[in-house]
């Protein structure tokens, strides 16, 4: 290849990584909004818990059905189509969002938004995985980063709003402009920058399926879904839970329960911004049986340790030494299935049906046990993660 043709495909590579990563901020940006607005947004259109409940579960649910069809077909050849035609129903989802006056219309916004973000986040990280396959860790490592910047600075942009005399409606408004001007960027490259087997349909759709179901009889594909599951225990699940853990369980005010959340976010954002360097110099799965280590070591003296001082001390080193669990996980699984970025994306969906119980099963033996019964219950990610990391 010419010179300035390797230089073109070098910048276009450059843009796209970047462009994808300013996808996953945006996402998350969205992701953080929505959970520092659902008090402002209850108010205003004067909905119930059984509504908001509803909101939160059949556009998810619909998505879960509509998401493992949209990865195959994202490893068919329809990769850009998805995205793109995704990008513009997010930023139409956002805008419902934004002019929701009643319940059914925010229903609405939210049953196109999540299989939107499917189309424009999902296969958006995939693609970036196919940019540079040899770097599947790394770049999941700044795809991790760009969404935990994204979901902090969430809440301040709607405290902005505020803050300006605006409301949440603006503040959704603004980011469906943001996700069309991420759109427009994208429009502009060529399908040829993407690698070659997004470019043309390789098999058919039977054959995506047929694919799909050989994939999950291979053991490694399957290690890598089963860990992902299990190390959310510690991730997003634990995060779920902090808050009533501090308030019911330590006796803390909302405030400090609040603060908590915010101590395991700031460390986990410091931990994901040094895993990136950490990552050129030492293979992630190393990485990875230390850091499972330290946690299998922290989580029970936070659990045990009386002092809420101490206990947010710890509970900001198990954010710092958590981050890069979801990363390494999800490169290492991609890397299991090289050129099947959109099959990456199918699997994932299914095994989170699954996995999406968990937090159901937790809280029925929260309900019949207690919650700090639960809280021992999540040290089963850095034991699970131990042992089939040392047997691989």
């Amino acid at each position: 290849m010419p010179l300035h043709g390797r230089n073109r495909t070098a910048k276009n590579v450059i843009l796209l990584t970047i462009t994808f990563l300013a996808i996953e901020f945006l996402d998350e940006v969205i992701d953080g909004l929505c959970g520092a607005a659902w008090p402002l947004i209850r108010h205003d259109l004067n909905l119930h818990y059984v509504q908001v409940g509803m909101l939160l579960t059949i556009p998810s649910t619909i998505s879960s059905l509509i998401e493992p069809i949209v990865g195959i077909w994202g490893d068919i050849g329809k990769r850009r189509q998805l995205i793109l035609g995704g990008g513009v129903s997010f930023a139409i989802a956002l805008l419902l969002l934004s002019q929701s006056y009643n319940f059914s219309l925010l229903l609405a916004a939210f049953v196109l938004f999540y299989p939107a973000s499917g189309c424009f986040v999902s296969l958006s990280q995939a693609t970036l995985m196919d940019i540079e396959p040899t770097r599947h860790e790394q770049n999941m490592a700044r795809w991790a980063l760009a969404g935990s910047v994204g979901n902090v600075i969430g809440p301040l942009i709607l405290a902005g709003a505020v803050a300006l005399n605006q409301s949440w409606r603006s503040a959704f408004l603004a980011l469906a402009l943001l996700t069309l001007l991420l759109v427009g960027m994208l429009w502009q490259f060529p399908i040829k920058t993407l690698p070659s087997h997004i470019d043309e349909p390789l098999y058919s759709f039977q054959d995506g399926i047929a694919n799909t179901l050989t994939a999950l009889k291979r053991r490694k594909v399957l290690l890598w879904l089963t860990l992902l599951q299990f190390s959310d225990l510690m991730l997003d699940i634990l995060r779920s839970f902090l808050a009533l853990y501090f308030v019911d369980i330590v006796g803390a005010d909302n405030t400090q329960a609040s603060f908590a959340v915010t101590v395991w976010l700031g460390f986990g954002l410091l931990g994901d911004f040094l895993l990136i360097p950490l990552l050129e110099k030492l293979r992630g799965l190393h990485y990875l049986k230390l850091s499972a280590t330290i946690v299998l070591c922290l989580y029970p003296i936070f659990l045990l340790v009386p002092n809420t001082n101490i206990k947010l001390v710890i509970l900001g080193l198990l954010g710092f030494f958590n981050a890069g669990w979801y990363s390494i996980l999800q490169g290492q699984l991609y890397t299991a299935m090289p050129g099947q970025s959109g099959t990456v994306m199918t699997l994932n969906n299914l095994f989170g049906l699954v996995g999406g119980l968990i937090p159901l099963v937790l809280g029925l033996v929260a309900q019949y046990y207690g919650l700090q019964t639960t809280m021992w219950l999540l040290l089963a990610a850095p034991i699970t993660l131990l042992i089939a990391l040392f047997a691989v």
